[in-house]
């Protein structure tokens, strides 16, 4: 099977190893880069617990003066292992959906303790700030890394893979659809994904793409890779 990821190097590596082990064949298509953004300094001592809704938001933050055993919450095991692998002690994953991250907050989280830190990219899906504020919790958001849009491509690449399109293709935010969209525009690809199957980190996500005709469209969280392979 032919499989194209499309996230940046740095995330796609141990997939791109995985599925090669299992005898498929990989492209790779980084449609956006991850840029760090300067922020005010951060006192950790005001903060009773720390959120994060990406693994980028993780390794942007100077952790040197943060208490690693503070309640930790990610949006799903990909940020989970981030967070882990850098000290958090405590953490808790909503399985890759920010709806079910507000409830595990609501569940371990209580309104009378200090405020939580919201660690974010420039550009969210949902403003999970606003919603636990209006649950009645104090939080801060603060934005330290953001995204830009891929503009240049390899020509050898994208003739080789218009040469041999994929089977399936992994999209995981709206930022890598709008610029994945824009790719296949570009280049005037639009018919040729008729055989490919989509899959996308969430509705949103997809239904940028929806002007596309793909042969089938799936939903899946990160972690479920592997396990979407056997669904078609």
């Amino acid at each position: 099977m032919h499989i194209l990821l499309t996230r940046p190097l740095e995330d796609s590596v141990e997939m791109i190893l995985k599925f090669k082990s299992l005898g498929h064949q990989v492209s790779h298509l980084p449609l956006i880069s991850i840029n760090k953004i300067n922020h005010e300094e951060i006192n950790f001592s005001d903060y009773g617990g720390i959120i994060f809704t990406s693994a980028n938001a993780v390794k942007f933050l100077h952790l040197n003066k943060l208490d690693k055993n503070i309640k930790c919450f990610c949006v799903g095991d990909t940020t989970e292992k981030k967070a882990r692998s850098v000290g958090f002690q405590n953490t808790f994953s909503a399985e890759g959906n920010v709806s079910n991250l507000k409830e595990l907050i609501l569940k371990y989280y209580d309104l009378t303790d200090r405020q939580l830190l919201y660690v974010s990219g420039e550009t969210i899906s949902v403003d999970l700030d606003q919603k636990l504020l209006k649950e009645g919790y104090s939080i801060k958001r603060v934005i330290n890394y953001k995204v830009s849009h891929n503009q240049k491509f390899d020509e050898n690449f994208v003739k080789d893979l218009k040469m041999n399109m994929p089977d399936m293709v992994y999209v995981y935010s709206q930022n890598s659809a709008s610029s994945f969209l824009n790719f296949i525009k570009i280049y005037q690809s639009e018919n040729l994904w008729m055989n490919t199957n989509l899959m996308c980190i969430s509705e949103k996500t997809s239904s940028i793409l929806n002007e596309i005709k793909w042969k089938k469209i799936f939903l899946f969280n990160p972690g479920e890779e592997e396990f979407l392979l056997y669904k078609i």
